[in-house]
């Protein structure tokens, strides 16, 4: 078996996405199950050099899982002929100059989202990376949950017939920070370091929606802070100038509905921290982070609305699960997979630089409905 290395500067792994998802659960993970298979007796072995700010964190980090490279120094590492691809996880506000020099650099660049602060400056680096002639990609991990494949399996079969609408909740109560500590950094939200729940979840959305059910044609939001002081992880008070809470309403080409809540100020009351509703003429869908569960039209229930009478039945009892019939592998994996064979065997990827466009194109729009109280179309992006 002959093993080819390809070397990943990896920006940003300190924080949590970048340590857990893309460090340890993605190329750790490949590296422990001895490498990608690119087939005909060849292995992709990734090897990760560490690149980030603060030199005691990336030190730890490094010796934590047996790394031996690392540096605070990012020109360097791009400046180094070995390094084959740029990844980025860093906050939103210092990624698109990083992702200009790597471009510059002429590595190949995998990126978290949103790709840039607006949509002036995502389009320019998609633009700039197609004319150097690099790879590029942008995370989309939810297309790779379980629930959400096999909820694209519903589609593809023509369960659904046609699609209707599509109802999504997501969130979860994230605590103020004084009396329990807070699940989210701090600077989620404060807008002036590119925090908000519509710049972090609607280009989500955009994927979700474009993806499964068709490219959204226009958007309308309203947008609130429900809890307007916090305590930074120092335990400091400072007060929330994003907005913690987004409510949209998404018309899809095709005319489907689609109507998302987004917030970090709501208890859970669902079987998942996210799910979907699929609603069509010939069944529907309720879909989450791992499962899926259906009901067909021969097989719907007549309510009848009587609100005098207990009701005596399980409405979710009269749903049917689907099963999963196949192994399910990590999301965040399973797209590094695929962008790694893309960079090596170049093989066809599509979530490029420019999806990622579409994504900050939507939370920019989102905030710009929220602000003037109106609903916004959505123009088509082209490369």
């Amino acid at each position: 078996m002959t093993r080819r290395t390809v070397r990943i500067a990896m920006n940003g792994v300190t924080g949590r996405m970048g340590h857990r998802q893309h460090l340890v659960r993605s190329i750790l993970a490949l590296r422990e199950q001895g490498g990608l298979d690119l087939g005909n007796g060849e292995t992709l072995w990734p090897e990760p050099v560490l690149v980030g700010r603060r030199e005691p964190a990336l030190r730890a980090l490094a010796e934590r899982h047996g790394l031996t490279e690392w540096s605070t120094d990012l020109d360097a590492v791009l400046a180094d002929g070995t390094v084959d691809v740029y990844f980025d996880a860093q906050v939103t506000p210092a990624r698109a100059d990083a992702i200009r020099r790597a471009v510059a650099a002429g590595k190949h660049v995998y990126t978290e989202k949103p790709t840039a602060g607006d949509l002036a400056e995502a389009l320019d680096l998609a633009r700039l990376a197609t004319g150097k002639g690099i790879k590029h990609g942008v995370v989309q991990d939810k297309l790779f949950l379980p629930g959400l494949r096999k909820l694209k399996r519903l589609i593809d079969g023509g369960f659904f017939g046609e699609i209707l609408s599509v109802r999504g909740e997501f969130g979860y109560w994230v605590f103020e920070g004084d009396w329990q500590e807070a699940q989210r950094p701090s600077w989620n939200y404060r807008a002036e370091d590119g925090g908000g729940i519509v710049v972090d979840m609607f280009p989500h959305w955009e994927y979700v929606l474009h993806e499964l059910f068709g490219r959204v044609t226009s958007v309308s939001a309203h947008v609130a802070t429900h809890v307007p002081r916090r305590w930074d992880e120092h335990g400091r008070p400072y007060e929330a100038t994003a907005e913690d809470a987004a409510y949209g309403v998404f018309e899809l080409e095709g005319g489907a509905v689609a109507q998302i809540n987004s917030s970090w100020t709501v208890r859970v009351h669902r079987d998942e921290l996210v799910e979907f509703q699929v609603d069509g003429t010939h069944g529907s869908a309720v879909a989450g982070l791992r499962g899926c569960r259906v009901q067909h039209r021969s097989a719907t229930p007549k309510p009848v609305w009587n609100p005098d009478i207990p009701v005596t039945e399980s409405f979710r009892d009269q749903w049917q699960e689907i099963p999963d019939n196949a192994d399910f592998d990590n999301g965040f994996k399973a797209q590094w997979e695929l962008f790694l064979r893309h960079v090596v065997l170049d093989e066809p990827y599509h979530w490029d630089l420019l999806a990622g466009a579409r994504g900050v194109q939507l939370a920019e729009l989102g905030l710009r409905s929220a602000a003037e109280g109106r609903r916004l179309e959505v123009p088509e992006l082209t490369g």
